[in-house]
């Protein structure tokens, strides 16, 4: 396993515990940067970690549960968790019209708080990516119920960016339909593209997020090490805990390289308009399941289905897909493939991680 990176985390939102409708599941032993690590250590060295991709997990349910009086609903920040706060409410509303009980959010502090939540029965849904989904199953039953579509698509790619593409870019760079730059034949972004560049990563300050994380760390990490790249040692990392917090640190030159979901950087535009131009995609990984979500093993087969087909009614109208959207840049929901989520399991146990 890679050796831990240090450690650079950005403040919790001020007040953040207290807003409407909203908690923030801070669990002493899950909270803070060091514990995410932690929990990736601790899942790479249990038994779920070692399921290969034939034992693809499809969750359970407890039918014999009463009907649920309310249902908490758990979100990681993608980026920032004060704009999460305000943009979760009308899924909230939506979802509390539809099931006919109150639904409410929490913010967790990271990934892995979040699959503590469904397991303690904190939350009874997440909201999780590909990784998380797979190891709420096996630890604690909770079902790959829906995943996420972004423009009719389930996959999507981790992207490499720069603020020296005369470094990276073996082309010059050309905007994209929204202006922003790319090079190496990333524009479209449709991995792998780039990658042959990623040797010259090596001396470099890279910014990563949290070793749960499959677009930034995960599969990033995975290209690196075919190139040739050990983390532990070829590289200087700055960990950073969203996506919009790594395409800051390369636009603020704190880090050379950073590496994202694609793309990233359109979550930073409407403040810093020129990051298209200063911040440059020049590689892209392969693809990787989109996230989805999750519902408790504690819950009724009736109420998994009732919860699922509610959060699938309201994502095609045209409310649901605005409000999805301000959340996760999720045009739409379908139901989840276990065995295609566990493609992420696998690239995480290829760098030492489960």
């Amino acid at each position: 396993m890679p050796a831990r990176p240090s450690c650079t985390t950005r403040s919790r939102v001020p007040g953040l515990a207290g807003a409407a409708a909203l908690a923030l599941v801070a669990t002493a032993s899950l909270s803070g940067c060091g514990a995410s690590q932690q929990a990736a250590d601790a899942a790479a060295t249990s038994p779920a970690a070692g399921a290969s991709s034939a034992a693809v997990c499809t969750g359970r349910s407890d039918d014999k549960a009463s009907a649920p009086t309310q249902l908490t609903l758990a979100l990681v920040p993608s980026g920032d968790a004060s704009k999460l706060v305000e943009t979760v409410k009308p899924l909230e509303q939506a979802l509390s019209q539809r099931l006919g009980i109150p639904v409410k959010g929490v913010i967790t502090q990271d990934y892995q708080a979040a699959v503590e939540a469904i397991g303690s029965g904190q939350a009874q849904i997440g909201m999780l990516p590909s990784l998380q989904m797979s190891q709420a199953c096996e630890k604690y039953g909770a079902v790959p119920a829906l995943q996420s579509e972004r423009k009719g698509k389930s996959t999507y790619a981790a992207q490499f960016f720069t603020n020296d593409p005369a470094k990276y870019c073996a082309d010059q760079p050309v905007a994209g339909a929204d202006g922003m730059l790319f090079c190496n034949g990333t524009q479209s972004g449709e991995g792998p593209a780039g990658l042959d560049e990623l040797p010259k990563i090596k001396g470099a300050t890279v910014s990563l997020l949290q070793p749960a994380s499959p677009a930034g760390y995960i599969f990033p990490v995975a290209a690196m090490k075919k190139a040739g790249i050990d983390v532990s040692s070829d590289i200087k990392v700055t960990q950073v805990t969203a996506n919009d917090a790594s395409v800051l640190a390369v636009y603020n030159g704190d880090a050379q390289v950073g590496t994202s979901y694609w793309d990233a950087r359109s979550v930073v535009a409407k403040d810093t308009p020129d990051v298209g131009q200063k911040v440059v995609v020049f590689a892209l990984t392969d693809a990787i399941p989109n996230d989805g979500v999750s519902l408790s093993s504690g819950l009724s087969q009736e109420w998994q289905t009732k919860v699922a087909a509610a959060m699938k009614d309201y994502a095609a109208t045209p409310e649901g897909q605005q409000a999805l959207s301000a959340i996760y840049q999720i045009t739409g929901l379908r139901d989840a493939d276990p065995a295609a989520l566990q493609k992420t399991s696998d690239v995480a146990a290829s760098i030492g991680l489960g």
